[in-house]
């Protein structure tokens, strides 16, 4: 689980801000909403961001996703950008590092904890480090800086390894990617690194945008997985769409010579382009939905629709549940921005009821302009409420509901946001 982001010089973040899943001391909904990673430390799953337009909330998602594709990014070649972006809206911040430090536990027991450190510019790495706490004091798993424009690499005195493999690492490290991309080309195995890496790539699900098409991700997960489709064929049924059954099944097609030339064209790999002109064929996913009605005469009747012709709604819950299901499967962190796209806010909070009702060790961050959630007291806790808002110099500002005081004196949360009194608003004049 995470329990803190640290962003500095990011794309509109120009000054450091921190986003913690730390719980308060606050005991309201402490059972389904907070777990106890380790003695004392207490983890909130759920995360909920208000700002208005352009204020700095997808940036914030977007430092997670720069992370998970950093992480095992492959460099072809150490003139390739790193594609960080710092905040350019400034005359110095462009030729300063950006910062990321991220605080997150991991391996068996889930609570071993991790701190990981990255500064980095538009064309290398300047420092990198991984650190974990055998106790109370922190130990090095590996410290990674930048001398006369060469990676350096060093390894803390707790972490068994080769100087044979030290070497390998190394040379793989170019000064545009990460240690772990490299580390992942070597044949060996560094225990500490390996729960990070592990954790890293199998829990840390890529971000959802509002445009991103989860159809075909939930589709497969019902053909290939009777368990899995029944899930999602459940969450289906508590949200009302009088869906009573789901048929996934993977159908092989035969490819011509036609629809082969159209893909040389297009940006696949080459492997699989090569496997589809020696194979001929091509494997779909076939998905309907059977739908019970209930007649004028109160007998029942079953239909069965394609997925293509299900409500825009319907694709997008059933996408939304793929996701959260292998979310909570893999006790897993999950980032989705704006939403309440296509959903109705009924759905909005029963999507995060189910999540949290599911969910043991699993996270999701959310962002969303659907305010009516700031007063489902049985469903938000203060502390799970952050807001972004744009500074005068164009900069984007993070901070908590929980840094109010005074908030257990109000009567609606929704409406003192309307009104202001947090900030993140949009200012019309």
């Amino acid at each position: 689980m995470i329990l803190e982001l640290k962003i500095k010089n990011f794309l509109s973040f120009k000054n450091e801000v921190t986003l913690s899943f730390e719980a308060t001391k606050d005991k309201k909904l402490e059972d389904y909403q907070v777990v106890e990673i380790a003695k004392g430390i207490r983890v909130l799953k759920l995360g909920v961001i208000y700002g208005a337009n352009a204020s700095g909330k997808s940036n914030l998602l977007n430092a997670f996703e720069f992370l998970r594709d950093f992480w095992f990014n492959i460099k072809e070649s150490k003139e390739e950008e790193t594609n960080v972006i710092p905040f350019l809206l400034d005359a110095e911040t462009p030729r300063q590092p950006s910062i990321l430090k991220l605080t997150f536990f991991a391996g068996k027991e889930k609570n071993a904890r991790y701190v990981y450190t990255l500064e980095i510019n538009d064309k290398v790495v300047l420092s990198e480090k991984l650190e974990f706490y055998p106790g109370v004091q922190p130990a090095i798993i590996f410290e990674r800086s930048l001398v006369e424009n060469i990676s350096e690499l060093v390894f803390g005195p707790k972490i068994k390894i080769s100087q044979v493999a030290k070497d390998e690492i190394a040379i793989k490290c170019l000064t545009n990617m990460s240690v772990f991309a490299a580390y992942n080309q070597v044949n060996t195995k560094i225990e500490m690194l390996q729960v990070a890496a592990d954790w890293m790539a199998n829990q840390f699900m890529p971000s959802i945008e509002p445009g991103t098409s989860l159809l075909g991700y939930s589709e497969r997960l019902a053909a290939e997985d009777e368990s899995a489709k029944n899930k999602l064929l459940t969450f289906l049924r508590k949200a009302d769409l009088n869906i009573s059954a789901i048929e996934s099944k993977k159908v092989k097609e035969v490819v011509t010579d036609d629809f082969i030339n159209k893909l040389k064209v297009l940006e696949i790999p080459k492997q699989e382009l090569d496997r589809l002109q020696k194979e001929r064929s091509i494997t779909q996913v076939q998905t309907t939905f059977e739908h019970e009605v209930i007649n004028d005469d109160k007998t029942i009747s079953h239909f069965s629709l394609p997925v293509e012709y299900q409500s825009d709604g319907t694709k997008r819950i059933f996408g939304l549940s793929g996701a959260i299901l292998s979310t909570i499967r893999n006790d897993a962190f999950l980032a989705i921005d704006e939403l309440e796209s296509k959903l109705h806010p009924r759905m909005i909070e029963f999507v995060l009821e189910e999540f949290l009702k599911e969910s043991k060790h699993a996270q999701l961050l959310v962002t969303t302009h659907y305010d009516g959630l700031l007063d489902e007291d049985d469903l938000l806790r203060k502390d799970s409420i952050w807001f972004t808002e744009k500074q005068q110099d164009a900069s984007s500002n993070l901070y908590s509901l929980a840094d109010f005081n005074g908030i257990n004196r109000l009567t609606s949360i929704q409406k003192a946001y309307r009104f202001g009194k947090f900030g993140a608003i949009p200012n019309i004049g």
